[in-house]
């Protein structure tokens, strides 16, 4: 107990370290953006009168360090802004594109577990024959196509010749729950590229696990092949999978943004891309800072749950 309790006090700090500096390191790179954002919002044919103006109020006559001191400090608070294109609060923002993220992330979820370990188990079980062939041809010829491509395939097939499916979310708006039809090609396309990860991370896990001598000491015993792939091999190719799972929510929830865009969904993603274009600085600056705790803070469950399940592996230590 003593050595999980300063393993997981380590991750702690370290997580509180990675988290400030993701802040330091926004709101320096938005700073380094080139040009002018009072010049960008000002239009086309600016006056210097309106210029001035929107400096002033977007408080860029301040030195930088005061001005990160009060961001810094309204993110303590839950106060990531306001946008300078609308005057919203950064907040409502997020909140309104993080339902449909999160949706298309626990779809995913909910059928990459099964299908991921259902198939690795699958294919390390006939390790060497035609289904274990099968399944790693498969998954590497799926895991090397971009997911644009992907989704342009999909949409091209499923949607405009055999017309079986909408090929955008356009006129759903962010209920997409109620049309489950214009979730079937996104989530088809955020499943491809993490499923081939996890079905070869758990068949390598299982077969260095099956040819251990503590199951050939359990054969030895008499003990079922079932009982010894799910009770004893398993277990073993459980701690890489809960990081490789962790790395696909996060890639999941920190702005899908080619799908997103692709099938025109109102998420996360969509909401990026719409603050670059429109050089909304407090929107890609809550955004960043959002996307960049999710990741600490998933990437320390992770540690935390391969810690367990494998102690001795040292993960993260």
């Amino acid at each position: 107990m003593s050595g999980l309790r300063s393993f997981v006090a380590r991750r702690l700090l370290l997580g509180v370290t990675q988290t400030v500096a993701v802040v330091l390191l926004v709101f320096a790179l938005t700073e380094a953006l080139p040009g002018d954002a009072a010049v960008a919002l000002a239009g086309d044919h600016p006056d210097p009168a309106r210029i001035e103006a929107i400096r002033e109020a977007m408080e860029l006559d301040r030195p930088a360090v005061e001005r990160m001191a009060d961001w810094a400090a309204g993110l303590l608070h839950g106060d990531f802004g306001t946008s300078l294109a609308s005057g919203r609060p950064v907040s409502q923002y997020i909140a309104d594109g993080f339902g449909p993220t999160l949706l298309l992330a626990a779809l995913t979820m909910v059928m990459l577990v099964p299908i991921g370990f259902g198939l690795g188990v699958l294919a390390a079980r006939h390790e060497g024959r035609l289904i274990d062939r099968l399944v790693s041809s498969v998954t590497l010829a799926v895991y090397a196509v971009p997911e644009f491509a992907l989704g342009v395939l999909l949409v091209t097939v499923l949607a405009i010749q055999l017309g079986w499916l909408p090929p955008t979310a356009v006129g759903y708006g962010t209920d997409l729950l109620s049309h489950p039809a214009a979730l079937v090609l996104p989530v088809l396309v955020l499943l491809a590229r993490p499923v081939c990860s996890l079905v070869r991370l758990v068949r390598a896990g299982m077969i260095d696990a099956l040819a251990s001598p503590y199951v050939a000491q359990a054969r030895r015993y008499g003990i079922s092949g079932a009982r010894i792939r799910y009770t004893h091999a398993l277990p073993n190719a459980l701690a890489p999978a809960a990081q490789q799972l962790a790395r696909t929510i996060d890639w999941l929830l920190c702005g899908v943004i080619v799908v997103e865009a692709l099938y025109v969904i109102p998420g996360l993603g969509t909401v990026l891309l719409n603050a670059v274009a429109e050089r909304d600085v407090p929107v890609v600056q809550g955004l960043a800072v959002l996307f960049g705790v999710l990741t600490v803070i998933l990437n320390l469950g992770a540690d935390l749950v391969a810690h367990r399940l494998a102690p001795r592996s040292g993960v993260a230590a």
